[in-house]
């Protein structure tokens, strides 16, 4: 048997199980010596068998496949995060990631997103849609509300309105940039087979888009910068800076900031509303 200070696994199981109530998944709690569930309810409701599973808590039940681990995942009702932890240390590396879209964000994150008043900045999920953006980012960027909801997608805009490309310098360069990265999100999330109609969609609606996704070049978005030129404004340079939201990696967050005092200038000036961008 495993020295307990090294058996991380079986201590991490042992401790779920602890906290679940019995009644809770319909085992009586009559007769019961420790709190939580017992080893053998833990594998009942795993599909396991009582002995393989009580091996794993001791630190010799062997590496389990991911099917096993979900089942304990199930069995313990563990949480997205926990459930990761599971994986590493089960298999040292997360599981394999499992797409659904989300539905929007919290009203807090919305809240940050609100306190950049000149700051244009926006939530999107994996698959590169917007779900939620400031105000900033309405006047300075798109009009995300006058926006179909199935349309807000950062790729349909950018290969499909044809005023992406005149009003974003180095139109090309960006485009094949955000191809890549969006690339490696949906593989990231294991939402590829979630964006295939959408790849289809623009493959067959753009031709610079079919070029570029056969090009099979992935890469990170990161940071870098933009430069854009608007009749109503004149040459516009943001630098922009995108996070994953913590405890939502199907979520991420851009947030663009003038580059220069002049750019924030003519920012101040399209958020409070004497120049739009239409």
């Amino acid at each position: 048997m495993a020295n307990s200070d090294d058996n991380a696994l079986g201590n991490y199981l042992k401790d779920r199980r602890a906290r679940l109530d019995p009644a809770a998944f319909g085992f009586s709690t009559a007769r019961r010596r420790t709190p939580g569930l017992r080893r053998e309810e833990v594998a009942q409701r795993a599909h396991v068998s009582a002995t393989w599973y009580t091996w794993l808590e001791q630190g010799r039940g062997g590496m389990p496949s991911a099917e096993v681990l979900d089942g304990i995942a199930g069995a313990l009702a563990l949480t997205a995060a926990e459930r990761e932890h599971l994986f590493l240390l089960a298999q040292h590396r997360p599981p394999q990631a499992h797409y659904e879209a989300p539905e929007g964000i919290t009203p807090q994150l919305q809240r940050v997103l609100d306190s950049l008043e000149f700051s244009p900045a926006y939530v999107k999920t994996a698959a590169w849609d917007i779900v939620a953006w400031n105000r900033a980012a309405a006047a300075v960027l798109t009009d995300y509300s006058a926006i179909a909801p199935h349309e807000r997608n950062i790729l349909r805009m950018m290969f499909r309105d044809s005023g992406n490309k005149v009003g974003l310098e180095e139109w090309n360069i960006h485009a094949r940039f955000a191809v890549a990265a969006f690339r490696v999100d949906v593989a990231r999330a294991g939402a590829s087979e979630s964006i295939a109609a959408l790849v289809d969609e623009l493959s067959q609606s753009s031709p610079e888009f079919e070029a570029i996704w056969r090009e099979q070049d992935v890469g990170s978005y990161g940071e870098g910068v933009k430069h854009f030129h608007r009749l109503e404004t004149g040459p516009l340079t943001l630098e922009y800076s995108s996070f994953v939201v913590d405890g939502r990696p199907d979520l991420g967050m851009v947030i663009f900031t003038p580059a220069t005092a002049e750019d924030a200038e003519r920012v101040k000036l399209l958020v409070c509303g004497a120049v739009s961008l239409g």
